[in-house]
């Protein structure tokens, strides 16, 4: 069992691996440079914040506890707020108890407790992956299918949230999409039995239940972070790294250790009509992926474009364990690739757009379903993220912001009110400043990707995963 060692102050990206502890409210930060006056709302990132539980380092950086970090911007100032989601995880660890199956850190169980875990699965619901929103309800997430609910001003954790259905789930994904024309959160999530199924659905504001959109049934099913989501389809971009549910029942490893990789066995695009729920299943070479970017429909509807962050290999999962200081591996490396799927031929092409990015962000609300050109990402050169780029994807230009010792987390792009131009607006980013050992609120410019402000917040804030901004 690994053990937590004594915390020394960090000069380099291995800082933002280190817990923070205390929650904090800050009413006015210190700001550099000028924010826009049109700029109002809050930035909510959800991070893995407490890493050690006990005497006990977690094992790996998925199952950090999940704190809310909250940047508020009104009329040029920047107030900040951090507050722990108070799940049972979170309460367990208080107790210096790591009860609940993670990611890829498991308590000691017995062979009795392991079986009841996955058919009557003692989860924990540590959403600190991802926030969403469905109608007045904000939710944070992970990738079991138990997500939260809190109070997007005062951080405050209202409880889980439950469905009036009898839908049931083991594995989900953090990552949902936003159908505008039925105000509906659309996801799937997995259900391990003899026979498995995803389950795709879509949930509308104000409803207490699911509506199925397409049951696939599937043997052994794949790790999946994302999927798409076009006009016309659903897309599950299906990898090679399954794992059989009636083995993992009796394995007696963490959650993700269960998981197998067989590239020979390709990759496959399983697209689903949105209308109907036919499926249609479109094979490529093996490559893995933790975030989708975009997709729509092109040639008159006969060919889909499914852009997305390849890896080759799923390395980057066993990268992201734990030591004492940080992970054990370095970031490998990615291609921004653009599948294109012949929907009456089944052939399925490729082109790389960019490389060495990930954490990737459009401008949803307008073009996500659509053709779109820019994205922003966050990139790793010399050590963990410490650029982050604009991606003009129909020309291939790149515009890349870095500073010395800083690490950048997900891009996040804010739209200019009344501005028709798709890159009019910012880019937000908490930016970790380990010189100064602490983090920013980095203000950019969407167009030239040039600084406009930062607001200093009063110590580090641990590197995270994802967040939304929440407009005024």
């Amino acid at each position: 069992m690994a053990t937590a060692m004594s915390q020394t102050p960090k000069t380099d990206h291995r800082l933002g691996f280190t817990s923070l502890e205390e929650e904090t409210a800050v009413d006015t930060l210190p700001v550099t440079g000028q924010l826009p006056g049109w700029l109002g709302g809050a930035l909510v990132r959800v991070t893995p914040a407490k890493l050690e539980v006990g005497e006990r380092r977690l094992d790996h950086w998925f199952d950090g506890l999940a704190m809310l970090n909250r940047f508020g911007i009104a009329d040029g100032r920047v107030s900040y707020k951090s507050r722990f989601i108070d799940s049972m995880a979170y309460r367990d660890a208080r107790e210096g108890e790591w009860s609940r199956r993670g990611f890829a850190t498991d308590p000691c169980r017995s062979l009795f407790k392991r079986v009841q875990s996955i058919f009557s699965p003692n989860l924990t619901e540590n959403p600190n992956v991802n926030l969403s929103r469905i109608g007045e309800r904000y939710i944070a997430m992970t990738e079991t299918p138990m997500p939260i609910e809190f109070d997007p001003e005062t951080l405050e954790t209202v409880g889980q949230l439950e469905y009036a259905d009898q839908l049931k789930a083991h594995a989900t994904t953090a990552h949902p999409h936003h159908d505008p024309e039925r105000n509906e959160l659309v996801n799937y999530h997995a259900f391990f039995s003899r026979m498995s199924k995803y389950v795709l659905y879509g949930v509308a504001a104000g409803s207490p239940r699911r509506r199925v959109i397409a049951e696939l049934p599937v043997k052994e099913p794949s790790y999946m972070h994302a999927f798409g989501m076009s006009g016309r389809h659903l897309i599950l971009t299906e990898y090679p790294l399954r794992a059989n549910p009636l083995k993992m029942a009796f394995s007696g490893k963490p959650f993700i250790q269960n998981y197998v990789w067989r590239p020979q066995e390709g990759t496959r695009f399983r697209v689903v009509d949105r209308e109907t729920g036919a499926v249609r299943t479109y094979a490529t070479d093996a490559f893995f992926c933790f975030h989708h970017v975009n997709a729509f429909e092109r040639a008159g509807g006969s060919e889909l474009v499914v852009d997305l962050i390849a890896y080759d290999d799923p390395s980057i999962i066993d990268a992201l364990y734990l030591d004492a200081d940080g992970p054990r591996g370095s970031v490998p490396s990615t291609e921004l690739r653009r599948y294109v799927i012949d929907l009456d031929g089944g052939g399925v092409t490729f082109e790389k757009l960019a490389e060495d990015v990930e954490l990737p962000r459009i401008d949803y609300g307008r073009h996500n379903t659509r053709p779109y050109r820019y994205v922003y990402c966050s990139r790793s050169v010399e050590a963990w993220f410490d650029q982050l780029v604009k991606v003009d994807v129909e020309g291939g230009a790149e515009v890349v912001w870095s500073a010395p010792g800083c690490y950048a987390g997900e891009p996040i792009f804010v739209r200019e009110p009344g501005s028709s131009d798709e890159d009019a607006g910012v880019v937000l980013s908490v930016v970790l400043d380990a010189n100064a050992g602490r983090s920013f609120l980095l203000v950019l410019d969407a167009r030239g990707f040039e600084e406009l402000a930062r607001a200093e917040a009063p110590h580090h804030i641990p590197f995270g995963f994802h967040g939304q901004f929440l407009r005024a």
